[in-house]
């Protein structure tokens, strides 16, 4: 639990984060001054009630318990009694270490608070200034820079040799050493006795007997000047501790304060690390206490030190202890909110705020570079601050890690960018942020001291990338451009480099200094509101990049890999025992050729093999070629980025799979799937979302493997695309094959230009990802997955099916010589039926009915192959429809049957119904066809195959839909048409060759013109079928021909002829239809050729057979002569009997002079085709009243 300073109570673990109290708000000389202070971390025993000491205490003299641990003490020891060494300079980054939420977000400054103090106070002294700042996130961590502690040690080591040759040249030319006065030591060596004195307790303050008069007034023990130095750690001469252990606290990185205070004055929050002695006692539930000289006033630098140590550690009230030379004279009790009106220590508590507000301002507008170090110095008496950039300066030397500051910087700004990785409550906004941390980060690693951080912030840039889900360009939702605080330049003007030696006297002004990134002329103006304001709005100088497709987003996630891979391998020992391989050289990729490829066979063995490892895989059995130790960190991450490279190449896959490049899609999977064998023969056990991912790989590269089986056109531009390599695919390869020879998925993976082959490729691919699913056990924990991949498999059987059907018919049409079914065709029927039935199989166990139905289609289609090659086998001599066949046709009736009750209904998917009830009519059309045509006569009686004939018709118009209106409409009404003249024409021979049996005659005479009237008015809707419909209205008027001529009566034959004609005149709309064929015919040869030319009545145009409607116009020539004869001469037979009436005699004259004009037509042989339909068409336009009105005769 988080408390204000000075609550009591047993302190907090480290690293607590709760809520913070709010805390006390101070009024102060009559202006608000906002001030709150929480305690996160305190190793303070509870507060103990100091001892007032009597007066004439000799404070001179050593209390018995001085230098010695006590239980009131605790562990802290005597740090909490001020003896401590000074804080060391890396402070503030064991602070940031602990309390990482707070750096790069929430919190302004991360330092000691004497370094704040001492900016605060530098309007106000002459004293020097020297502070390294580091810049994580928003957040600035300020650390003591002490010059003199790094030149001894330059003059020892060789260190900081650069930094020192600078200082000289610039700041001060005769630096020396500085050594600290008695006096220094003296008061040093009295506060702590005095504070073990104040301790309370028995005996703690009895002096101890001094065997000589002597005053300490040299250094104390333990407190020499030696002890008294900084910490400084060396550069970096075993880096390997850090690189091991990125959390390991290195000497100077730990957090030695007592207490680590979040503190909040005005708007600025910093993050704390203090020291100061709190005591229990008087008004308040804590004080702090404070030793004075008596002769010395208490000066504005001494009441801004005490005033800030209180706010800070939230203390309301402060005890001085007057003494002289070391004899105690009185206490006085001191209000926290008095102390800024203090005789001779008047200050005022806005101004500490502009100070503190103008500092911050300034050193958040120029230390603007993550991962540099800046050092803020103020020579002694100098009114000038001056801010440089040690990094540039030290990157002018061979060895960057001759900053000290370095690797702690790196492993903050590591550990910044984990912390906010880790947060599952951040979102994208924040990628920008931790994407330029740890680029920050890299940038001051050294690869071969360092590779685990270096592999780590790899990894984690590339998962900053989202691999799984479709980028989102919305910048509302995304603002990874956005301009904010967090986001910062590097982009600012570099500063020139100069050669002028300006050197100046600590108190002259300086000549201009151009190393300097920015200066404060005057430390007055930091007095002055707002005099620097932060400039808030920077341009994000590494802004999380907006990648403009998925390859660029891949190739950024594939570069970081190859970096992190690198970092893992150049760690891994045993490099000589590998086999030599050049990163430069190409690995070739294996092409399959036709000639070289084992076919489906081979491919059983290939995925035999691989599901066999697979299993072991499961049962634990893993090695590494590099001779990486399992559970080591180079295994873990080497696991982890080759993982997310695979996933990489698979999305890169998928993305030229859309694209359509397939060349480049299989060359992307056979990548991820290399990734893959070499996870497999590192890991252990999969987990079950990896196995997942490799079924989704091998569903991938199974769709591709079809998509090059369907596009063959295109192979050569494939096999370009699949051989291509980067150079970057080159090296991520050369990493995975110092672990495994990555031959696992070979067979799936390689390009064949054999179809069979890559189909067969493709269907293993899927069975592969089926059977991984099965024998993980992650059927039902991914139900989707398991649809999608028995879904793939039945599509994939359907088309391997359809393939070897296509190869059985081309081997029937090529089938000359010989007449019987051969071997080859039957192997093929069987292997078709064999996929159609797998693939039946797989839609129906994921109850796809619509798939079901097609492949149960496309099985029906198999058999009427088959019947047809039973057909071929016959010959046209002798013909007769064979056993075979009907056996074939009825075994297609049946899959189209199951088709439809596989649907249940239109509206299941009414496209796919209406093509299962066409394919249904067209078997029964063909079948009903085939027995008219070539009727089983030997086996058969011609009443039972008319009976055979006439049912499948029946059927066959039953499935022929005429009234949906859709694309196929015009078929079936053509369809339809044609069965009703098929059945008329039967019918119609029916009753020519019958004899006997009347009854059964005028059957089939009704019947005959019920099909042949439906046929007429079938074809009469249709626009492009006018000689059919010319035929049938021939067959018509044969029709009645045939039934004249068992009439006896001239009223009955007269009646017939009359239909008859009326018959013929009803095919102008037929004629008509020729003629405007025959037209735009015309039209068309004139633009295109010479008038002169004259077409050959051979040549047909697209929508008409010239040939055929010859045929048929010399027909309806014929038997429309005959017919006026007869009519003529009926009438004329009937007007000389009983005299004709006026109707008769019109229809006669009619009658007459169309045959005239008719016989003189036919005898013309030179009229063209189009002059004697339009002939024909003003013959029927005569004949048409006279024929429509004629009665008949009574």
């Amino acid at each position: 639990m988080e408390e204000p300073c000075g609550a009591g109570g047993p302190a907090p673990l480290r690293g607590d984060a709760e809520e913070p109290k709010q805390g006390s708000v101070l009024f102060l000389g009559g202006n608000e001054v906002k001030s709150c202070a929480v305690v996160k971390y305190s190793s303070a025993p509870p507060q103990a009630a100091f001892a007032r000491l009597q007066e004439k205490t000799d404070l001179k003299l050593p209390p018995a318990n001085w230098l010695r641990e006590s239980a009131k003490l605790g562990p802290a020891g005597t740090t909490i009694l001020g003896n401590s060494k000074k804080s060391k300079p890396f402070s503030s980054f064991g602070m940031a270490y602990d309390f990482i939420d707070s750096v790069g977000n929430d919190v302004d400054v991360v330092s000691d608070s004497e370094n704040i103090k001492k900016l605060l106070k530098i309007p106000y002294s002459k004293s020097h200034v020297s502070m390294a700042v580091h810049r994580i996130g928003r957040t600035l961590l300020l650390d003591e820079l002490d010059i003199q502690e790094l030149f001894m040690r330059s003059s020892q080591t060789g260190d900081w040799t650069w930094l020192k040759e600078f200082y000289q040249r610039l700041i001060d030319q005769k630096w020396q050493r500085k050594k600290k006065s008695k006096e220094h030591w003296y008061q040093k060596a009295i506060l702590s006795k005095f504070l073990y004195y104040s301790i309370n307790g028995d005996g703690a303050a009895q002096p101890v007997p001094s065997t000589s008069k002597q005053h300490q007034e040299g250094p104390v023990a333990g407190e020499s000047d030696e002890a008294g130095r900084a910490s400084w750690p060396a550069p970096f001469e075993m880096p390997s501790s850090l690189s091991e252990d990125p959390g390991a606290s290195n000497q100077g990185l730990k957090n030695d304060f007592v207490r680590n205070i979040l503190w909040t004055f005005e708007d600025i929050h910093m993050l704390v690390g203090s020291n100061m002695p709190i005591f229990g006692g008087g008004r308040y539930p804590a004080v702090s206490l404070r030793l004075r000289d008596n002769n010395k006033p208490i000066n504005v630098l001494t009441g801004i030190d005490y005033w800030l140590d209180n706010l800070i550690c939230n203390v309301p009230e402060l005890v001085m202890c007057f003494h002289v030379n070391g004899i105690v004279q009185k206490y006085e009790m001191i209000k926290t909110e008095d102390i800024p009106n203090l005789e001779n220590s008047n200050f005022s508590t806005k101004v500490i705020k502009d100070i503190a507000q103008n500092i911050l301002s300034f050193l958040k507008s120029n230390c603007t570079k993550e991962g540099h170090t800046y050092w803020l110095f103020k020579a002694s008496g100098s009114d000038i601050v001056k801010l440089y950039d040690l990094t540039t300066l030290c990157e002018e030397t061979e060895d960057k890690y001759q900053n000290p500051f370095t690797m702690p910087v790196a492993i903050l700004l590591y550990k910044v960018a984990c912390n906010m990785m880790l947060k599952k409550n951040q979102n994208k906004k924040h990628y920008g942020t931790i994407r330029t941390l740890l680029l920050n980060c890299l940038k001051l690693l050294d690869n071969g001291r360092h590779p685990q951080i270096i592999a780590s912030a790899n990894y984690m840039l590339s998962e900053l990338f989202q691999l799984d889900e479709p980028k989102k360009e919305d910048s509302a939702d995304f603002p990874i451009n956005g301009n904010s605080d967090e986001s910062y330049s590097e982009e600012e003007e570099e500063m020139p480099d100069s050669d002028e030696n300006g050197s100046y006297s600590n108190s002259s002004d300086p000549p201009d200094d151009n190393k300097a990134v920015a200066i404060i002329k005057s430390v007055g103006e930091l007095s002055v509101p707002e005099k620097y304001k932060s400039v808030h709005r920077i341009r994000p100088s590494c802004a999380f990049p907006v990648c403009h497709g998925t390859e660029e987003r891949c190739r950024l996630v594939l570069n970081h890999v190859l970096e992190g891979l690198k970092s893992v391998d150049s760690s891994v020992k045993k490099e000589g025992d590998l086999p030599a391989a050049d990163p430069s050289t190409p690995i070739p990729l294996k092409y399959e050729d036709e000639s070289t490829s084992g076919g489906p066979e081979s491919l059983e063995k290939q995925m035999a093999l691989f599901l066999d490892k697979m299993g072991s895989f499961q049962k634990g059995k893993h090695s590494s070629q590099s001779g990486m130790i399992p559970g080591s960190w180079q295994y873990k991450m080497k696991l982890q980025l080759i993982l997310k490279s695979s996933r990489a190449y698979y999305v890169l896959s998928d993305a030229a799979m859309i694209l359509q490049k397939y060349g480049r899609a299989l060359r992307y999977i056979k990548l991820a799937l290399q990734c893959h064998d070499t996870y497999c023969c590192l890991c252990g056990s999969m987990l079950p979302e990896v196995l997942v991912f490799l079924c989704q790989c091998l569903t991938l590269c199974g769709d591709i493997q079809l998509m090059l089986a369907q596009n063959a056109n295109n192979r050569a531009a494939y096999l370009e695309e699949y051989n291509y390599q980067t150079k970057e695919d080159q090296e991520i390869l050369h990493s995975l094959h110092r672990e495994s020879r990555c031959q696992v998925f070979a067979w799936a993976t390689d390009l064949s230009t054999d179809l069979e082959y890559q189909l067969s490729v493709s269907c293993k691919c899927y069975e592969a990802a089926y059977e991984i699913l099965l024998f993980s056990n992650l059927k039902s924990q991914n139900p989707e997955q398991h649809i999608q991949v028995l879904k793939r498999m039945g599509n994939i059987r359907n088309e391997i099916g359809v393939f070897y059907m296509n190869q059985a018919a081309a081997v029937q049409t090529e089938r000359v010589g010989n007449k019987n079914v051969s071997t080859t065709e039957q192997q093929l029927w069987k292997k078709s039926f064999s996929c159609f039935e797998e693939g039946i199989q797989n839609f129906e166990s994921i109850d796809d009915a619509t798939n079901a139905a097609l492949l149960l289609c496309n099985t029906g289609r198999l058999m009427r192959i088959c019947a047809q090659a039973h057909c071929a086998a016959e010959g046209d001599f002798k013909r007769e429809f064979s056993p075979e066949e009907a056996l074939y046709y009825n075994k297609a009736i049946d899959y189209y049957l199951k088709a439809l009750r596989s649907l249940g209904k239109r509206d299941v998917h009414p496209a796919v119904w209406d093509s299962v009830n066409w394919e249904l009519s067209t078997t029964y059309f063909t079948m009903a066809t085939l027995q008219q045509d070539y009727a089983p006569l030997s086996r058969k009686a011609q009443e039972q195959i008319e009976k055979e004939v006439s049912e499948a018709m029946m059927k066959s118009l039953k499935y022929c839909d005429v009234d949906t209106v859709c694309e196929r409409q015009p078929l079936c009404q053509y369809r339809a048409a044609t069965i009703h003249h098929r059945l008329a024409s039967m019918y119609h021979s029916c009753l020519r060759n019958q004899v006997g049996d009347e009854h059964l005659r005028k059957q089939h005479r009704v019947l005959a013109d019920l099909h042949y009237s439906k046929a007429v008015r079938l074809f009469q809707l249709l626009k492009d079928a006018p000689c059919e419909f010319l035929r049938v209205q021939l067959e018509r008027v044969a029709f009645a021909e045939f039934q004249m001529a068992s009439q006896n009566s001239s009223a009955g034959k007269l009646k017939t002829l009359s239909g008859a004609l009326d018959i013929m005149t009803k095919t102008k709309g037929a004629f008509q239809l020729i003629r405007k064929e025959l037209v735009a015919e015309n039209e068309q040869i004139s633009k295109d050729k010479s008038p002169a030319e004259s077409v050959s009545v051979n040549d047909s145009s697209a929508g008409l057979n010239k040939e055929e409607v010859l045929k048929l116009l010399g027909i309806f020539e014929s038997r429309m002569s005959f017919l006026l004869l007869q009519s003529i001469k009926l009438l004329t037979s009937s007007k000389k009997k009983i005299g004709g009436s006026s109707e008769e005699e019109a229809a006669l004259r009619t009658n007459k002079q169309v045959y005239s004009l008719l016989l003189r037509a036919t005898a013309n042989k030179g009229l063209s085709l189009l002059e004697r339909t339009e002939l024909l068409l003003s013959l029927l336009e005569q004949l048409a009243p006279g024929s429509e009105g004629s009665p008949g005769t009574q």
